[in-house]
């Protein structure tokens, strides 16, 4: 089955296979957080251990995880995250603004900083305004298109939520539109940490009619 990045709570998983490096979608917990599981060789990491302990425990299986990143402090992102480190052993990350408040950090990360998966590695971007220390997760396929990690720094329709502080919302779209639109290309493929995926490319037409609404 063609992977469309739709999944539900509860339902089955989307599974990505890029060759060497394989993406595993699940929907997690009452906010339908994306948590996103990715393989290559023996080696596993998770994105955002969000909710629900036990799927993502079972998701990992028997390989265990080497990593955990978790995209921002927001709660709903990492609910399950101290269950899944003392289950699986998994070093856990966070960007240095946001660390201290999440539960269990054993690593910070800055911008152009590289976390490991396998023979691959993903870049970390960091991207300020949904909190301070919001990052985005780039793998950069040598084969394929470019895969991005967003959290909840861009979503299909627009940016991340800014509860209407203004200096938030200019940071936010700036980073976005700086470090993800102007560098990389249409065919990018992002996955963010609610909801369906898109492209940049898709959404590039509407950048100035997000600066203008304000949110």
């Amino acid at each position: 089955m063609a992977y469309t990045g739709e999944v539900t709570r509860g339902g089955e998983p989307a599974v990505r296979d890029l060759g060497s490096l394989t993406i595993v979608k699940v929907s997690v917990g009452e906010m339908d957080n994306n948590a996103y599981l990715l393989r290559s060789g023996d080696e596993q990491i998770l994105i955002d251990a969000a909710a629900d302990a036990r799927t993502l425990i079972d998701l990992a299986g028997p390989s265990g995880l080497e990593t955990i990143v978790t995209t921002h402090r927001h709660g709903d992102h990492w609910q399950a995250l101290a269950e899944v480190v003392e289950a699986t052993g998994a070093s856990s990350l966070a960007h240095t603004d946001d660390a201290a408040e999440i539960p269990v950090v054993t690593g910070t990360v800055r911008e152009g900083d590289l976390v490991a998966v396998g023979e691959h590695a993903l870049e970390v971007i960091h991207l300020v305004g949904h909190t301070p220390g919001s990052i985005a997760l780039l793998f950069q396929d040598p084969r394929g298109t470019a895969h991005l990690f967003t959290g909840d720094s861009l979503f299909p329709g627009g940016v991340g939520n800014t509860r209407g502080n203004k200096d938030n919302f200019q940071s936010l779209l700036d980073d976005v539109e700086l470090k993800l639109f102007n560098r990389l290309p249409d065919d990018t493929w992002f996955y963010p940490g609610h909801g369906n995926d898109s492209t940049l490319g898709e959404q590039r037409p509407h950048l100035a009619e997000w600066r203008e609404r304000g949110w």
